[in-house]
């Protein structure tokens, strides 16, 4: 009995916890847990960064797989044991009762018995088989729930893998949309550090200018006073006099006096009441801007060149073989495939996306509300557009002369406008990174629209919702 313990002890550790069967190829993790290399590596899903153990659930940088020869050869001690038992004579086969070979197989009692007890009254008009019969009949039964059994645990298996697939694709997701909001916050807290460095800088001046006007007024107050002060002074000197002096020269006293009206400094209340008020529309203005922050850009089909394709949202726009029968009308562009967005921004800043995929031969940016629609246009600052654009395997900002940039264009590119500061940035939007400035007060003082270029007929560019 305690043999039979220590063999079936020695099979349970040669076992795999992932197929229950006996380990096939066996490897070790890095925790010190075993499992077939082909349960494993199917358990991982061809991962092999931020793989977990199965059985302890420990998570690993890398899924470094290790031979375990000793345990293979262990595997290969059970097998052994495992077919001794089997030509070995069981013990046990023997009916208890009359010590007769078990042969024989009782259907309505569902045990083995022996010839003596099929003779006998306790089994009499039983259906009994020979015993090999009954096992051939059952293996098949048992065959086939085993069957059922392995392809239900393959299933789990396979729904596990998945389950795990989806989770680390949705922690990478939120990982993703982290960094993205952290990198959002970012800038909105640069933006607003810089607005408020710059309505402080204006308060400062605002105070210095109240502290003069406090100055001034004080001085001409106390100027006032002091003539005031010696007016009286002659006055009641004047009254305590006799008649024959008092009486001498007081109509020239009189006019002095009434010519010596002290006249009352400006009020410095109303001027006060414009300037701070002016400090609350802006902060009101800033509010706004930031709650209109991302724009929602549609092109405009009217200054879209006649062999530009719109789709009817204005939200993508592709190159097509001919020009279309369009009315040649002045906000259109004739010679050179561009398209503006519909609406213009004079002040405040603003974004948007324009997903780019992989196509070729295009540019985005913007453009001033006044860029030359006509004949031949020169795609650069100089003439009112500021973009970067990828044709002829390069990828530029459109300055002159042209700046190659050292990154690949992204898949989409967030574009920034900031009227007030008169710059444009382009992002990547995908990697957060910045792509190309062009620097403060590059902009003109006038409506700024968005502005896309098209030149290969295998390209379609999306404007981001």
């Amino acid at each position: 009995m305690a043999a039979a313990n220590t063999v079936k002890k020695l099979q349970d550790e040669v076992t795999c916890s992932i197929c229950l069967e006996y380990f096939n190829d066996p490897v070790a993790l890095d925790c010190d847990h075993s499992f077939c290399r082909a349960c494993i590596t199917q358990s991982w899903g061809g991962l092999t960064t931020d793989v977990s153990c199965p059985q302890c659930r420990r998570t690993f940088a890398q899924g470094n797989l290790r031979p375990n020869r000793q345990l293979r050869s262990f595997v290969d001690m059970a097998r052994e044991l495992q077919s001794q038992a089997g030509r070995e004579p069981a013990s046990g086969r023997l009916c208890e009762k009359h010590q007769e070979p078990l042969k024989l197989f009782c259907r309505e009692d569902e045990i083995p018995i022996c010839v003596v007890c099929d003779r006998s009254k306790g089994h009499r008009g039983h259906t009994v088989i020979p015993a090999e019969e009954a096992v051939e009949e059952f293996q098949e039964k048992l065959q086939a729930q085993l069957k059922t059994l392995r392809a239900e645990r393959e299933k789990l298996l396979g729904l596990k893998v998945s389950r795990e697939e989806t989770s680390q694709k949705y922690l990478k997701r939120t990982q993703v949309e982290r960094q993205k909001i952290v990198a959002e916050f970012q800038q909105l807290r640069q933006f607003l550090e810089k607005q408020e460095r710059f309505l402080l800088a204006q308060l400062q001046k605002l105070d210095k200018e109240l502290v003069r006007l406090q100055t001034d007024t004080v001085t001409k107050l106390s100027e006032q006073i002091s003539r005031l002060s010696k007016r009286i002074r002659e006055l009641e000197g004047k009254c305590q006099k006799p008649a024959s002096e008092f009486l001498q020269d007081v109509r020239s006293t009189l006019s002095r006096c009434e010519e010596g009206q002290a006249q009352q400094p400006e009020e410095m209340a109303p001027q006060l009441e414009e300037q701070v008020r002016g400090f609350s529309q802006k902060v009101i203005v800033l509010s706004e801007t930031l709650r209109e922050f991302k724009a929602n850009v549609i092109l405009d089909p009217d200054t879209a060149h006649p062999q530009l394709v719109l789709s009817e949202d204005g939200k993508r726009v592709r190159l097509g073989n001919t020009r279309q029968p369009l009315p040649d009308i002045r906000e259109r562009f004739d010679s050179v495939s561009c398209v503006l967005g519909r609406e213009g921004f004079t002040s405040g800043r603003h974004y948007w996306e324009v997903e780019v995929g992989d196509g070729q031969y295009w540019a985005v940016g913007v453009a001033r509300e006044s860029v030359k629609r006509k004949g031949g246009i020169s795609l650069s600052p100089k003439e009112g557009i500021w973009a970067v654009g990828w044709w002829g395997g390069q990828f530029r900002a459109l300055t002159d002369p042209r700046t190659p940039l050292p990154l690949s264009p992204p898949s989409r590119i967030r574009v920034y406008l900031d009227c007030d500061w008169g710059l444009v940035t382009f992002i990547d939007a995908a990697a957060k990174a910045s792509i190309f400035t062009f620097p403060p007060g590059s902009l003109p003082g006038e409506r700024i629209r968005p502005w896309i270029r098209m030149r290969g007929t295998d390209t379609e560019l999306r404007l981001c919702p």
